[in-house]
């Protein structure tokens, strides 16, 4: 399968490379469109019918939940140009049309936008994710991570310990509707493809230099009705050589 590229990394929040490096969020910049969008919306489009399994999850009962998180979606993409809504179908940046289907949050929001969507609510203290469309995994498995804590989801990356998974809850129970926050990560990949999910039995080697940068746009929104958090994922991947030099230095620094 041909690699889905985008030409440049695009933008670095100024606490990239720190935990959790988070930034205020412009609402208004919040859904990507790039010059990748279409190759990976046919991507994904691909994935919601032939792996729909493997890329959407919900927890019995959360219905409430994936529906806010589709009419905040649709609220935003009213607001922008690229999109066009008309009698309960969506005209897309690319010009693919989707039929709006309440009975079908999750999958709905994976055939409208770039980003992958998941959801989490307080419970017992903690974030626990209820429900995801997430066609874009880098090293995880969505069935191993659905109803699991945040400490427990992030248990295979190195340096995710107690501690910062604290101030990471603090930061979630802090959230306030409008007012979202946003950070970066990112990796070099001998391997471009999109669609990368592996167990957490498997090994899973963090390589210092390849072929290829893989980088992670994810923003963190409260959701007024239900109180749940909604935490989206665009996914850039590049060239390395594509990188600026000030970019090399900030993701190898």
């Amino acid at each position: 399968m041909e690699a889905i590229l985008q030409t440049r990394l695009g933008e670095l929040p100024p606490g990239y490379g720190r935990l959790p490096g988070t930034g205020p969020l412009d609402m208004a910049r919040w859904l990507m469109v790039d010059d990748a969008y279409a190759a990976q919306m046919a991507e994904r489009e691909r994935l919601l019918r032939d792996h729909r399994g493997e890329v959407v999850a919900m927890e019995p009962g959360r219905e409430a939940v994936a529906a806010e998180a589709l009419r905040m979606v649709l609220a935003h993409l009213g607001e922008r140009e690229e999109w066009a809504e008309e009698a309960g179908r969506v005209t897309c940046p690319d010009g693919r049309r989707v039929t709006v289907d309440e009975a079908d949050p999750l999958g709905t929001l994976g055939r409208l936008i770039a980003e992958d969507i998941c959801l989490l609510e307080a419970r017992d203290g903690a974030q626990v994710l209820v429900g995801a469309v997430l066609c874009f995994p880098s090293r995880w498995v969505l069935a191993e991570k659905i109803g699991r804590p945040m400490l427990r989801i992030h248990a295979p990356v190195p340096g995710y310990g107690e501690a910062l998974n604290a101030r990471v809850e603090r930061m979630m129970g802090a959230l306030r509707p409008g007012v979202g926050l946003w950070r970066a990560n990112g990796h070099f990949h001998s391997d471009p493809m999109l669609f990368y999910p592996r167990p957490e039995v498997a090994k899973k080697e963090w390589e210092a230099e390849a072929r290829y940068f893989r980088s992670e746009r994810q923003a963190l929104i409260r959701m007024p009705e239900t109180g749940a958090t909604l935490f989206s994922i665009h996914t850039t991947v590049v060239e390395a050589s594509a990188l600026t030099e000030a970019q090399r230095a900030r993701v190898t620094g």
